[in-house]
């Protein structure tokens, strides 16, 4: 009975996510407890911002800080040290992880913070904050900090959906921050129907740009077409166009007026 009980606690707990196995509990986090053949001490709370929690028999508990195992143990300690339950075996699920919550920012519809609430993945806060937006870019950059730490990481959406890739879905932790940039951009400008600034898609062309610009205009010629470019170190280049050249992030294109 003990083995079994043993394995329903360790299911519960790896379908509860990395949140409630590894993450401490803080203020605002709804836990449920409950203690194996005393149905009488379930117990669902809110870690108070003092980080205890009123528990029966026992009274106020201080669970601000420790892993949720650690957490277990000390409440099981406290029952079967006053001799309220012998042996106790405790078993504490988080519900709502509000204390550990994670960012999303830049181009996504609802930029905010969203509480750890089980497992969640990158593609799991993007839709909670409603998707990429129009401008938004393909990278998605997750930034993790652990023991003093940061790490980034870049993950391309498309490139993972192509190929059906969720490997590179990663799975976040609290206090992790993702970050959808802006889009990148290219800009054309002289004779052509619509010159302004437009979304640079990938391997995109100057032919393919002149087409989003709506095309020549009566004046223009494809002759003699400029690129502006700052290359590594800043420095403005200005270089001749060919119809197969590749744009880059913040190109201007400028098309001349023909002569005839």
């Amino acid at each position: 009975m003990k083995t079994a009980f043993t394995l329903l606690l360790l299911m519960a707990a790896i379908l509860a996510g990395p949140a409630a196995l590894g993450a401490p509990l803080g203020a605002g986090d709804t836990i449920r407890i409950s203690v194996y053949g005393s149905p009488d001490l379930a117990l669902e709370t809110r870690v108070a911002e003092n980080g205890r929690i009123s528990y029966p028999l026992v009274g106020d508990v201080d669970v601000g800080g420790l892993e949720p195992a650690a957490a277990e143990r000390k409440i099981a300690n406290l029952l079967s040290a006053r001799g309220f339950v012998k042996q106790a075996q405790v078993n504490l699920l988080v519900s709502t992880m509000q204390s550990q919550q994670i960012s999303v920012l830049g181009n996504v519809l609802r930029p905010g913070r969203y509480p750890m609430e089980g497992r969640r993945s990158v593609l799991d806060v993007l839709a909670l904050a409603g998707g990429i937006t129009l401008d938004g870019g393909d990278i998605a950059t997750v930034v993790s900090t652990s023991g003093g730490h940061s790490v980034t990481q870049q993950i391309n959406i498309p490139d993972m959906m192509r190929n059906a890739d969720l490997s590179r879905n990663v799975e976040l932790n609290g206090s992790d921050v993702v970050y959808v940039e802006r889009a990148p951009r290219f800009y054309i400008y002289g004779e052509v129907q619509r010159p302004g600034v437009y979304r640079l898609e990938r391997n995109m062309t100057v032919v393919q740009a002149l087409s989003s610009g709506g095309g020549l205009s009566a004046r223009g010629t494809e002759r003699g077409m400029r690129i502006k470019r700052r290359d590594g170190a800043g420095v403005l280049q200005d270089v001749t166009a060919r119809q197969d050249d590749v744009l880059m992030p913040d190109d201007v294109v400028y098309v001349k007026e023909s002569l005839f």
